[in-house]
């Protein structure tokens, strides 16, 4: 069982599709994660003060992260994979519910793509594909972005 962690950016397209090439034919979970607007707002300190419906807005967020992982799996199962869609709440960090997600459908690899920020980005936003490969029990195959990844091959020709 692949695990494919799935924002329907890029990046995630392309872990899809490696994911295809690497375990062509092989069951698949899409999983999308999303967080409680309440967390968001505590982790951002953003307006708590706000009359907000926390548990409307949580169950939009939810509908929309279930769709994304349709979505997802949609791509996988185009790709060639048996793919289902699986989304997941994030209660402390976004690795941390994809590690849990892997380990509810028992996979054996976990694949996600990378946007390749270095230096400050990377302190800035995080590194969800470093704190997956950081605390993983399983394999973890990290997809580069497709345009570092044209980036990088360009380079590498230019050393030749």
């Amino acid at each position: 069982m692949i695990l494919i962690a799935y924002d329907g950016s890029d990046d995630a397209k392309a872990a899809i599709e490696q994911s295809s090439k690497l375990f062509p034919g092989e069951p698949a979970t899409v999983l999308t994660v999303w967080q409680r607007f309440i967390d968001t707002m505590v982790r951002t300190g953003g307006g708590i003060n706000l009359a907000i419906d926390y548990d409307e807005v949580d169950q939009e967020t939810e509908k929309g992260a279930r769709e994304k992982a349709e979505e997802g799996a949609a791509l996988a199962r185009e790709a060639g994979l048996d793919a289902a869609a699986r989304s997941g709440v994030v209660e402390t960090t976004a690795a941390d519910a994809i590690l849990a997600g892997a380990a509810a459908v028992e996979a054996n690899v976990v694949v996600c793509g990378s946007r390749g920020y270095t230096g400050v980005k990377s302190l800035l936003l995080g590194s969800t594909s470093h704190h997956i490969l950081q605390h993983a029990d399983l394999p973890v195959v990290v997809v580069p972005s497709p345009a570092i990844a044209a980036a990088r091959a360009a380079h590498r020709d230019t050393l030749k």
